[in-house]
């Protein structure tokens, strides 16, 4: 098993390497981030010319790349933020843990994922929570209850809201539980931000603001996740084994929960392995529509100006979340199947 995880991450490293570089070239050729550093007005050419020095954007791409990942202690800064008297300065670069500046705020690109990277973990992972516990509950109902009215109406409103882009639910549920909701007088749910500023962040308002949010992932999240588990459900309480233990007399529940459902999590593994890793970039649509100050909501502000050192930030650390934890799926593989070894 140790020697199975080292080869893993040792593995790693290279592929992280060129996923840095393809991601790298890709933002570099999305197009020029100075043209949108003056607003309306575009930048002088001098001053053009100026911050392309120092941002090290003369620089051949390979060449910008290299200094990206292990720095450079030629590159000119303005410290002020004047335009006047730059001094040579230090980029550690990134395999010492420098990402960079950005050029929308001038603060360490890494400094300002930190800071949202809480706002979108209590979002999503409550969200994942959620969404997994019902759809546990539906896919395995529905899978005993083959072909039943339940069953029936379960499957409806799984394809239903599968079907719904999620904006589509977000303004649903807006207009229905914060808009007519408070026509009928009745209480309603906050559609922006995170809490009142005149009541504070507080456990409370922050709990009241996750509603509308949590409750759009959950339906799209919910529908598709219930699908897949009862389709599981329904290969493997209809094989071999389990008529086998029917017909030694054992109880229904233990042959559903404890032999069919722990067969039948693994594809659940695997798909929650590949999910999660994806919480960390944030829900964009859904922190777009509510103002929720997460990643996925960084991540669009920050693309629309194109600050390389933020959205590879934030690339970066989904790329090597998704190499871990493919790592610890594959580890789980093996408690839930014994028959699985990594030698």
């Amino acid at each position: 098993m140790g020697q199975y995880i080292v080869r893993r991450l040792l593995q790693a490293i290279p592929l992280l390497f060129m996923t840095s570089l393809v991601i790298f070239i890709l933002l570099q050729s999305a197009g020029d981030p100075l043209a949108t550093m003056g607003g309306r007005v575009p930048p002088r050419a001098e001053d053009r010319e100026r911050l392309r020095r120092q941002l090290g954007l003369d620089q051949p791409m390979l060449t910008q790349y290299v200094y990206w990942l292990i720095g450079n202690d030629w590159v000119m800064i303005d410290r002020d933020g004047d335009g006047e008297g730059e001094t040579p300065g230090t980029r550690r670069g990134v395999l010492r843990g420098d990402f960079g500046q950005s050029i929308v705020t001038r603060q360490p690109a890494l400094q300002i994922i930190v800071d949202r990277l809480p706002n979108t973990l209590i979002l999503m992972l409550s969200a994942e929570i959620l969404v997994i516990s019902l759809a546990l509950v539906v896919g395995v109902i529905s899978a005993i209850r083959q072909y039943s009215l339940l069953d029936n109406i379960l499957t409806g409103f799984s394809f239903i809201a599968f079907s719904m882009p999620i904006f589509l639910v977000a303004f649903i549920l807006m207009y229905i539980f914060a808009v007519k909701t408070r026509e009928w007088g009745l209480p309603y749910f906050p559609t922006a931000g995170m809490f009142d500023p005149a009541e504070g962040r507080t456990i409370a308002q922050v709990v009241w603001h996750m509603v509308l949010p949590i409750t759009t992932l959950a339906l799209i999240g919910v529908a598709g996740y219930s699908r897949f588990i009862r389709s599981n459900m329904l290969e493997v309480i209809n094989s071999d084994y389990i008529r086998t233990a029917r017909a030694k007399g054992l109880q229904e529940r233990t042959i559903l929960y404890v032999h069919a459902f722990k067969n039948a999590s693994l594809p659940l593994v695997t798909l929650i392995g590949l999910d999660l890793p994806f919480l960390l970039g944030g829900a964009i649509v859904t922190e777009k529509i509510f103002a929720w100050p997460g990643m996925g909501r960084l991540f669009i502000d920050h693309l629309e100006r194109l600050d390389y050192a933020v959205l590879m930030g934030i690339l970066m650390m989904i790329t090597a979340a998704v190499v871990l934890f493919q790592l610890i799926t594959d580890l789980l593989y093996t408690w839930l199947d014994p028959r699985i070894r990594y030698n």
